[in-house]
């Protein structure tokens, strides 16, 4: 068997494969043995099948089979020795009038290439790394919810500011009837929670869906319809008002720090403020750090320049799954894949460049940490290293969720990579601020 490369140009080559008919013809010849061995045809005995008739029955098909098994064996054999970094996998070019009934035989394969790059992590950019800060403001409204959830609720005859109301939305063209419980704050317009001031149970409150709060999916449930249905409502429903609730804040006491923190843990409005800004200050970390990753990611797929074969990979597009495409539907595709192809391939380069590793004790501890900060939401905090360890071993013994988690390492270590290596200004923004920066609002 003899296996060449033409580089057709530094993104494509073309691989032909040479097979002559020494390569397979004692496989072929022994697996048509073992077919004349088993084969039962009428008015031969088992066993004693000519095997010339073994040939003209099987002899094409084992043919294909067994010539086809030393393709896919010598073609991948050659792509390792070779250390070819290729994208998608080899594509045979199809040959139209392809002749079985000879000795010898060619076969081309399609090969699209990976590109060569440098990805300089240093480069000039305008990323900005945020460190978001808990605010007086954000400190004073959770313990005011804080406050209003450990408090009493106190039946009211009419409607005022912080109450919460329960009633029937009702609409009956769309088939509305259903009961909830509405806080005033949740309403994204404030002239709608002005317009139940003053109204007392009984009384009836027409209201628009459009724009009735800030997300869809809050409409959906408080009238109880489907996600294909909220999308677009803009309808008039009523609330008939059935029950008033007003609140008497609790106490900010030792009493109330014992309930949230247990006893003696907290023992001032000081201290509750310290330790609620520091439990918000580092979920608001894990979110600063998530949007650093894919801003670092977005970054460096728009700055990293390189070509890809992109004709060769609209070609393997429409022929890799079980059903092909057209050229439209792979045209399509490709576009939408292209940015995460374009980041796996920066990635690998930086993983390279950077010789980031996960060992299997790195993922061992990983795994550990996860499953006891799970217990820990469930109330097992001391749990024994032997139960930890065992429900460790389960947990990889899953393929999947060994994959799973091993991207969840490298992310981290990318992250910690990027923390290191990318110039980015560092700013420090309340949550609100935060926010608006997600979605682009903030000026840098």
């Amino acid at each position: 068997m003899n296996i060449t490369r033409n580089n057709v140009d530094a993104l494509n080559a073309v691989v032909t494969v040479e097979v002559s008919k020494s390569d397979y013809a004692e496989k072929v010849e022994k697996v048509l043995a073992d077919y004349r061995k088993n084969a039962t045809i009428p008015g031969f005995r088992k066993g004693a099948v000519p095997m010339s008739l073994i040939q003209k029955q099987y002899g094409k098909a084992v043919l294909l089979d067994e010539v086809n098994k030393l393709l896919q064996d010598n073609l991948n054999n050659y792509l390792v020795e070779e250390k070819l970094d290729i994208l998608g996998n080899p594509l045979p070019k199809v040959t139209e009038d392809f002749n079985w009934d000879v000795d010898d035989y060619k076969f081309e394969f399609e090969l699209g290439l990976a590109p060569e790059f440098t990805v300089d992590l240093s480069a000039k950019n305008d990323l900005v790394q945020y460190k978001i800060v808990a605010d007086d403001k954000m400190l004073n409204d959770q313990i005011a919810r804080i406050q209003k959830q450990y408090g009493k609720l106190i039946a009211k005859d009419t409607v005022e500011e912080g109450n919460d109301v329960s009633g029937i939305f009702t609409n009956a063209e769309k088939g509305i009837n259903n009961r909830t419980t509405l806080a005033l704050d949740t309403f994204a317009d404030k002239k709608t929670a002005k317009a139940f001031l003053g109204k007392k149970v009984g009384d009836v409150v027409t209201l628009k869906t459009k724009g009735l709060f800030d997300d869809d999916h809050k409409l959906m449930d408080v009238l109880n319809i489907g996600h294909d249905d909220v999308h677009g409502l803009d309808i008039e429903v009523t609330f008939t008002i059935d029950e008033v609730v007003g609140h008497e804040p609790a106490n900010l006491d030792q009493e109330l720090f014992d309930k949230l923190f247990g006893p003696k843990v907290i023992t001032s409005v000081a201290e509750l403020k310290a330790k609620i800004k520091e439990d918000a200050e580092k979920q608001f970390a894990q979110q600063a750090d998530q949007k650093f990753l894919n801003d670092v990611t977005e970054s460096l797929i728009k700055n990293t320049k390189f070509d890809l074969p992109a004709a060769f990979l609209k070609k393997w597009i429409m022929n890799a799954g079980e059903n092909p495409m057209t050229a439209e539907e792979a045209e399509e595709e490709y576009t939408k894949s292209e940015n995460g192809l374009r980041y796996q391939l920066i990635e690998g380069k930086v993983m390279t460049d950077n010789n980031l590793q996960i060992t299997f004790e790195e993922l061992k501890d990983y795994t550990s940490n996860v499953i006891k900060k799970q217990m820990a939401q469930f109330g097992q905090m001391n749990p024994t290293d032997e139960d930890v360890q065992g429900i460790v071993a389960r947990v990889m013994s899953n393929q999947d969720e060994v994959k799973r988690l091993s991207e969840q390492v490298m992310s981290e270590k990318m992250l910690n990579l990027f923390k290191e290596k990318v110039k980015a200004k560092t700013k420090e923004v309340s949550y609100d601020d935060f926010i608006k920066a997600m979605y682009g609002e903030l000026k840098h």
